[in-house]
């Protein structure tokens, strides 16, 4: 039988399960908890941000018990970032992404996930990449679309990607393929990873 490294239908199937099995672990996870964690990471998402002068930063809403990354980003609006939402429009095309603002008017995306209710859009300079599940070398799995890699393979200049999300999401590998976009650091409650200057 073929290593898995070499089998595509293996490989698609070992990333399948592994990312239900990261997403189960995920949303289980005691709301306290998650909290807590939380607020670990924005510690030290406030230390991955630290080097960069005010610019304009991509960031999720947060769903499926993903690390909500909006305390942060209110203040460096705060300090004079501008912040955006991305957006899916149609499947399998890059995400556009639209400024946002607290209290602003919201409707959903092709997926049901709230983003700005405006046609204005504004690429960003860093996007807050949320992690399914990850790995040392700085690639993760995403919900499968492929939204984020499809993205970040099309923007220029690209983006800084810093991944984030909780511990629990950590695995030896993903195993990696082709259209795969690493991380240039990966940010837990357990500290920053810088993986790229």
């Amino acid at each position: 039988m073929p290593a898995l490294d070499e089998n595509p239908r293996q490989i698609a199937a070992f990333r399948a399960d592994l990312r239900h099995e990261r997403l189960a672990a995920r949303e289980s996870m005691d709301p306290g908890e998650r909290v807590r964690l939380g607020g670990r990471v924005e510690q030290h998402l406030a230390e991955a941000l630290a080097g960069f002068a005010p610019s304009v930063i991509a960031f999720c809403w947060p769903m499926k018990g993903e690390f909500d990354a909006r305390p942060t980003v209110v203040r460096l609006l705060g300090q004079g970032w501008r912040a955006v939402l991305p957006v899916a429009e149609r499947n399998a095309t890059p995400l556009v992404f639209r400024p946002w603002i607290p209290g602003m008017a919201m409707t959903a995306d092709l997926y049901g996930i709230p983003v700005p209710d405006t046609r204005e859009t504004l690429a960003p300079d860093i996007v807050l990449v949320p992690l399914v599940a990850f790995d040392e070398a700085g690639y993760r799995l995403g919900y499968g679309g492929g939204f984020f890699d499809r993205t970040l393979a099309t923007l220029h200049p690209r983006p800084r990607a810093i991944g984030v999300g909780f511990e629990i999401g950590r695995v030896a590998t993903v195993h990696p393929q082709a259209h795969d976009v690493r991380m240039d650091a990966i940010v837990t409650e357990k500290g920053l990873r810088r993986l790229s200057a």
